[in-house]
């Protein structure tokens, strides 16, 4: 069952993702999105859960919901002075929002 619910996780957070980068301009919605997720993984990680909800909620849903990747495209494609701001205030909101979910 944890393999079916694993693959409809990913699937539901791909779609999340997709659905935010429509409404907002990409950096934007990359850094949306990796806030969420990170509060996200945070509150579930500081939470005793089974190892199968850890699979699918935290590598499935999360995993497809973020994105490194485009991420790092995003800040190169900034250049170095935008990319360098864009990469500093994602790192800041993400380690701040997991660490606010996990003491929640």
């Amino acid at each position: 069952m944890t393999p079916l619910l694993f693959v409809a996780a990913a699937a539901a957070g791909a779609i999340g993702r997709h659905l935010i980068g429509r409404v907002a301009c990409s950096w934007q919605a990359l850094l949306v999105v990796n806030t969420i997720g990170a509060a996200l993984l945070g509150w579930l990680v500081s939470r005793d859960v089974s190892a199968s909800t850890m699979t699918i909620v935290g590598t499935g849903l999360c995993g497809a919901f973020t994105t490194y990747s485009s991420f790092a495209l995003e800040a190169r494609t900034l250049g170095w002075r935008w990319g360098g701001a864009y990469v500093a205030s994602t790192l800041v909101c993400v380690t701040a929002a997991a660490s606010l979910a996990a003491t929640l």
